[in-house]
């Protein structure tokens, strides 16, 4: 049937040809008949050859009608980026005044890409001249797919007005971002005068536009556009914004004499109640044009801040508030403890900072702990902004824990209120964040917009994948909106790092995998990059490292993402292969096997197991996950080959660490690779299974590694002593003294240690910090010695804690269970024959910090203690120490209590 298809189609355009059936016989109904055979073309599945048919008919015959509708539709359905066929069609029927045509052309196209933008003009372009209503609706699809469509935007920002629906705002915002873009200044100031008149109090919004002008037009136009909205904030008495309006007027242009004489206006209405406003102004210069006008307004503030009834901080004695101005004298009560204290202005202006009468330090001073505890606990967002407002607006976590721990809230207290603030702080639209530092929070005067809280964080972030957290949190948000100016921006910012790339980092590699990820999810903001991804992946050095260098976040899926697309290369199974040992993903082994790769995979286990260095992570995987696989049981590697090349990663991961080699890595390594063979007494189990040249062969592997922790070998050394009790351990002298990297200790001691450092942290340390400061406040420190008494006690006091850390990181818990009376080992009492003496002595074997030299307590660490360890009963040995010459036989061995 297919061939009887294409023959038809080869006749039609053939009688085309030879009729040259003029354009004014086409009626819509030829096209629909067209559109029957593009139908069973595709259930006959000979679309391919359709269109390949029409495509080489259109070589030597451009304006047929048939091909272009036929090649053009195809092209649509395939979702071609080429229009070229359906531009000459419309074009055609456009000269030839066939608007019917064209409209029913358009209408087609849509149905089958409702995002075709040229279908979409052409057809509003038609609607538009027949005064069709449904104009309006192409227009917003087209302003929602074309990010620089600004005449449209505020065509219909005009026309929800003459509605009056509440559209109208967010079009004119959109149409004034648009033509920010395109530096089209004229239409700015129009729209910016507009927006001033209907929503004066969106603050943040002017400010975000400011920015944009200041950065794509320029910083003078920028401030001119914000004099106009200062003169709303400043007629109705919104003096605070109104200042800070004319300072970033004055930012821009330091000599403006209109925004300098503005804020002296300003500060007058701010201030009228103020005593001393008038003096104020004349001593800072304020009006003086010759001072820098900065200078002056930080001289004002300071001053316009003492006045009475006003809290103020002084360093060492804590919130004051101002009982009396006279001159330039003050009068500030301290409290109790302080007492009252006099100072000229000029001091106070060095020596004071001026607090609002609600800033935490305040409250702090003059209300209880259980009230403002109760009241911290039960306004979250009250407290937050307290304290965020406290310190200019501008605050992060620590700042805010510092504030209410221990002074207001408990550890245990804090932990339960900072998870239900982050949640507010997340949420609530009155909080957002610094531009500058994306770790300070601030509060708002009024709610913003979730889209415009994304952008703020967007702006704020510095760190590129953080960037992507942000944006894919706005994608997959429910309430936000997709086609604001403000999305396009974000997504804008990655689309940059993909139009020409010269080099492959991993900023544009994730690049490429969020914009194809928000063109599947958000089709109408697909987005064509000129490479493909075969392209970019030739163009890795290393995908291993590439994928390593991908950080995902609980928001973003960038590693799947890159091994999906890489899934679709021709050679994915050898990349699979290469990548494995660092993704260590089950799902791709599984894709493997099921794709017929299962060589591949046995040749990946052999090698990982001949080769510890470069393939450690792989060896885990393999041993832990593996062993009850068909493919891995068959793949050459013998269970003790598999164990001996575990303790080779042991081995090499404590011999690195010693070199400050990738510490952390190795050492999650080590500590993986030691459970999986001792854990479940994985090696153990392997070496009674066999015989004892096995268990001698293991077991002096095992002794090799001088970092292994002591107690492991001990409880190994214990096992094969209970199976074989004339083993003979062959350990030299060398590496039985050879100083642990670990210490031994018992669990009780440990809690007592770290019982011991808290309360040195928590307790003594703070304390005598107290002691210092109240020494130091009796003034003369050189014959203060209160002071130097407590500093010579915190200096004692932090020398003690730094050793104490030191020995807790060191410190190993002690196994009870491999306790052994096989050999003198820690947590052994040993009874010994002196034979200098010829009289028994007893000891213990315990860790430093159980020695006890009064109850013959000893360090299996101290060259005494070392002395005695591995010898069994009845052996008899001399040593000497110290160059005092030791002669014992052992009498017996008991596990200690």
């Amino acid at each position: 049937m297919s061939k009887e298809l294409e023959s038809k189609v080869q006749e039609m355009l053939k009688e085309e040809t030879w009729t040259r059936a003029t354009i004014s016989n086409y009626t819509k109904n030829n096209l629909t008949e067209l559109t029957t055979l593009i139908e069973k073309a595709r259930e006959e599945n000979c679309v391919a050859e359709i269109k390949a048919i029409c495509d080489e008919h259109l070589t030597h015959s451009k304006d047929s009608i048939i091909a272009l509708y036929i090649s053009g539709i195809l092209s649509v359905r395939d979702g071609a980026l080429d229009n070229s066929s359906l531009v000459t069609l419309v074009d055609i029927f456009q000269k030839a005044h066939k608007e019917p045509i064209v409209i029913y052309l358009c209408e087609t196209v849509l149905e089958e890409d409702e995002n075709n933008k040229f279908a979409l003009r052409t057809l509003a372009k038609a609607y538009r001249e027949e005064n069709n209503e449904k104009v309006w609706e192409l227009y917003e699809k087209i302003v929602k797919l074309d990010f620089e469509e600004a005449e449209l935007a505020k065509a219909l920002a005009e026309h929800y007005e003459q509605i009056g629906s509440d559209n109208a705002t967010d079009y004119y915002k959109k149409a004034l971002l648009r033509y920010i873009a395109l530096k089209n200044i004229g239409p700015v100031k129009e729209l910016w005068t507009k927006l001033v008149a209907t929503i004066p109090e969106e603050i943040d919004f002017f400010l975000l536009v400011q920015r944009k002008v200041a950065k794509s037009i320029s910083e003078d136009k920028s401030a001119l556009l914000m004099q106009e909205l200062y003169n709303w904030y400043k007629d109705n008495s919104h003096w605070d914004i109104a200042i800070d309006i004319l300072k970033l007027i004055l930012s821009i242009d330091p000599k403006d004499p209109w925004a300098r004489r503005e804020i002296v206006e300003c500060y007058r209405g701010k201030y009228k109640e103020h005593s001393h406003l008038e003096d104020y102004i004349r001593s800072s210069d304020l009006t003086q044009s010759f001072r820098n006008v900065f200078e002056a307004i930080n001289d004002f503030e300071k001053h316009i801040a003492f006045d009475a009834k006003n809290f103020v901080f002084h360093r060492s004695w804590g919130v004051g508030i101002i009982r009396k101005v006279e001159n330039d004298n003050l009068t500030i009560n301290f409290g109790k403890k302080n007492g009252v204290h006099e100072m000229s202005l000029k001091m106070a202006i060095s020596a004071l900072t001026p607090l609002a009468k609600d800033h935490i330090w305040v409250l702090k001073a003059t209300k209880s702990k259980e009230e403002l505890s109760s009241f911290v606990k039960e306004n979250i967002v009250d407290t937050l902004k307290i304290i965020i407002k406290s310190f200019g607006n501008k605050c992060n976590f620590k700042r805010i824990k510092a504030e209410l721990v221990p002074a207001i809230l408990s550890t245990g207290e804090w932990t339960s209120w900072n998870s239900k603030a982050k949640k507010v702080l997340e949420s609530d639209a009155t909080f957002g964040v610094n531009p500058n530092d994306i770790n300070e929070y601030m509060v708002r005067d009024h709610e913003i917009s979730k889209e415009e809280k994304f952008a703020n964080e967007f702006k704020a972030q510095k760190q590129f994948f953080n960037r992507i957290d942000i944006i894919m949190k706005f994608v997959n948000n429910d309430e936000t909106d997709k086609e604001s100016e403000l999305f396009a921006d974000m997504y804008n910012y990655f689309i940059g790092f993909i139009k020409t790339i010269t080099k492959v980092t991993d900023q544009v590699l994730a690049s490429y995998l969020v914009v194809q990820y928000i063109g599947k999810v958000l089709p109408q903001h697909s987005y064509t990059c000129k490479y493909t991804f075969a392209q970019i992946y030739d163009d890795i050095d290393d995908p291993r490292v590439m994928y390593e260098a991908l950080k995902d976040t609980k928001n973003t899926s960038l590693k799947e993402d890159f091994l999906a697309n890489i899934r679709l290369l021709p050679n994915w199974a050898d990349e699979y292969i290469r990548l494995f040992p660092t993704v260590l993903q089950e799902k791709m082994l599984t894709t493997l096997l099921e794709k017929g790769h299962e060589d591949k995979l046995k040749a990946l286990a052999k090698e990982a197991f001949d080769d510890v260095k470069d393939y450690r992570e792989a060896i885990l995987y393999f041993f832990e996950k593996c062993q009850d696989k068909d493919w891995f049981k068959n793949c050459g590697v013998t269970y003790e080959k598999q164990l001996i090349t575990l303790l080779g990663v042991i081995d090499l991961t404590y011999r690195e660490i010693n070199y400050s080699v990738n510490t952390t890595e190795n050492k999650k390594i080590n500590k993986a690779a030691t459970q999986l063979l001792f854990k479940n007494d994985t090696l153990a189990t392997y070496m009674f299974a066999n015989n004892e040249e096995t268990v001698t062969k293991m077991y002096t592997l095992v002794d090799d590694i001088p970092d292994m922790e002591p107690n492991l070998k001990a409880g190994l050394r214990s096992k094969i002593l209970d199976k074989y009790p004339d083993f003979k351990f062959h350990t030299t002298e060398e590496s039985k003294t050879a100083a642990p990297k670990g210490m031994l200790v018992t669990a009780a001691k440990l809690e007592e240690k770290k019982a011991l450092e808290e309360d040195i942290q928590k307790n003594q340390l703070p304390a005598v910090a107290i002691e210092v400061q109240e020494a130091r406040e009796k003034g003369d420190l050189k014959e203060n010695a209160e002071y130097h008494a407590a500093r010579e006690k915190q200096q004692f006091l932090n020398k003690k804690l730094q050793k104490l850390q030191e020995e807790l990181n060191r410190a190993v818990i002690f196994d009870p269970t491999t306790a052994t009376s096989s050999i003198i080992s820690f947590s052994t009492t040993v009874t010994l024959f002196n034979k200098k003496t010829e009289k028994e002595e007893v000891y213990t074997i315990f860790g430093p910090w159980e020695s006890d030299s009064d109850n013959n307590i000893i360090s299996y660490m101290s060259p005494f203690g070392n002395a005695l360890l591995d010898h069994k009963a009845g052996e008899e040995f001399d040593f000497t120490v110290n160059d005092t010459e030791y002669s014992y036989k052992v009498v017996k061995i008991e596990v200690a209590r």
